[in-house]
């Protein structure tokens, strides 16, 4: 299990459209995932920017127990990449389990 300190932290984001997309992720953390896709659940659009500016995003919680990245439903990749993949927000690191 990982602390809040190690939490891994999002490395890129080139979801653009994304209200949390400030040059880099400011949410102060992110959720990916549901059962069947890696999906970023936090992306929003909006005419409004969001999020903590001093703030570099984390993943706090990953749905995906198939990914080879998951331990108990929480990420130990050291980072992540968000961009476009199946859907708008997709959560780049994802890896199938294998």
């Amino acid at each position: 299990m990982t602390t809040m300190l190690e939490m891994p932290r999002v490395r890129d984001c080139a979801v653009y459209l994304c209200a949390y997309n400030q040059q880099g992720c400011h949410a102060f953390a992110i959720t990916i995932g549901t059962s069947d896709h890696a999906h970023c659940e936090t992306f929003t659009e909006g005419p409004n920017k969001a999020g903590i500016e001093s703030v570099i995003a984390q993943v706090g919680a990953c749905k995906r127990a198939d990914c080879r990245h998951n331990d108990g439903l929480e990420c130990t990749a050291p980072a992540i990449t968000v961009g476009p993949d199946q859907d708008t927000a997709d959560c780049l690191t994802y890896e199938l389990a294998g």
